[in-house]
C-alpha cells in the first residue's frame, strides 16, 4: 500500500467538501484542540469509486449515521445530501478510480470529556487510489501476522461504530507486522477467538465450505456481506460462527474482504499454510466484475 509519503494528504491539488461546500484541498483544516483529535468522537466511512461511481454510497452513508447515533451525536446533514455531497466531490476531483472518506467529528467549542455543545462537522474528501496491497504480493496471497492486541469486548466500547477510536490497536498491528515484513495481521477477540484483520473481514475454505467469524464484536463490513451474498448466488455454503486458533491448520483457504481489500487472497497467518483455491479465486474475480463496469472487465480480461 501506497503510504502517501511522496504527496502529503494535507498538501495535495482539488477540493474536500466541508460542512456544505467546497473548500480549497489545503485549507481543510480544523484546530488542535478539536474534540474528535482529543477524545476520537470522531466516525468514518471508506468508499472505493469504480467507473466513476461509488459502490454501494448509500449503504456507507447510513452506517455513517448508525456510527454517529452510537457515539452520541447526529450529524447535520441527512443521507441524501450526504450522498449526493460524495458524489460531488468525486466530479470535482475528475475521478473514474480512487477512494472517498467522509468524516464526522465533535468540534473545538468545548475541551473535556464532556462535549455536550460542540459542533458537528462533516467532510468529504477524495483521491486517486490504487490497491491497498502490493498487487504482486496479493496474486500470491498477503502473508499475515498473528496481532498481540484482541478486539474488544462490545462492553468496553461501541465495536458496531466505525469510529476512530477503535483503529488505535489496529494501527499498531499493522506497523509491528509491517516491521516484521508481513503486510497485515490477524487479531484475535476477547474471547481469544478469530475475529478479523487490522482493517478487513477474514474468511475460510475447508472441503467447499465457506467459514466466517460472526460479527458480533467488530464491524459486519459492507465488502463482508456483498461477498456472502456472491458466494450463496454460486451456491456455496457459508457458515458464520466462532473460530477458534487451533481450527486454522485445518482450512485450505483463506482471503480477506474490505472496502481497501476488495477479496485479497491470503498465503499466511503465522506458522499456517493456505493456497488461492478456486472458491477464492471466484470470489475475488465475481467481487470485481460486480464492481467494475462491464467496459473495464473486459478491457483487462
Amino acid at each position: 500500500m501506497a503510504t502517501g509519503t511522496t504527496n502529503p494528504y494535507d498538501s495535495r491539488e482539488g477540493v474536500i467538501w466541508m460542512n456544505g461546500e467546497m473548500v480549497d484541498w489545503p485549507d481543510a483544516k480544523l484546530h488542535v484542540l478539536t474534540h474528535g483529535l482529543h477524545y476520537a468522537s470522531c466516525v468514518f466511512e471508506g468508499e472505493r469509486v469504480y467507473g466513476g461511481e461509488i459502490f454501494k454510497l448509500t449503504e456507507h452513508t447510513e452506517r455513517l449515521h448508525l456510527s454517529a447515533d452510537i457515539l452520541g451525536f447526529k450529524l447535520p446533514y441527512s443521507v441524501a445530501e450526504i450522498d449526493q455531497a460524495c458524489r460531488d466531490v468525486v466530479a470535482a476531483q475528475g475521478l473514474s478510480e480512487g477512494y472517498v472518506r467522509p468524516v464526522a467529528w465533535r468540534g473545538s467549542e468545548q475541551m473535556g470529556v464532556s462535549a455536550q455543545e460542540n459542533r458537528i462537522n462533516v467532510a468529504i474528501a477524495a483521491w486517486d487510489w490504487g490497491s491497498y496491497f502490493d498487487p504482486a504480493e496479493r496474486l500470491k496471497g498477503i502473508r499475515l501476522a498473528i496481532a498481540e492486541y484482541c478486539r474488544p469486548d462490545p462492553r468496553t466500547a461501541p465495536t458496531r461504530a466505525k469510529a476512530a477510536g477503535l483503529y488505535m490497536i489496529c494501527t499498531l498491528e499493522k506497523h509491528r507486522a509491517e516491521a516484521a515484513g508481513y503486510a497485515d495481521a490477524l487479531m484475535y477477540d476477547w474471547r481469544g477467538r478469530v475475529a478479523e484483520a487490522t482493517g478487513a473481514n477474514i474468511f475460510f475454505v475447508q472441503d467447499g465450505v465457506i467459514h466466517t467469524p460472526e460479527a458480533d464484536c467488530f464491524l459486519n463490513g459492507i465488502t463482508r456481506r456483498t461477498v456472502i451474498d456472491l458466494a450463496r448466488k454460486r451456491g456455496y455454503e457459508i457458515v458464520e460462527r466462532a473460530i477458534m486458533p487451533d481450527e486454522l491448520d485445518g482450512f485450505e483457504q483463506c482471503f480477506i474482504t474490505g472496502t481497501a481489500a476488495e477479496v485479497t487472497p491470503v498465503s499466511e497467518i503465522g506458522p499456517h499454510r493456505f493456497q488461492t483455491g478456486e472458491i477464492t479465486e471466484t470470489l475475488l474475480n465475481d467481487y470485481m466484475a460486480l464492481v467494475q463496469p462491464a467496459e473495464s472487465v473486459a478491457a483487462t480480461g
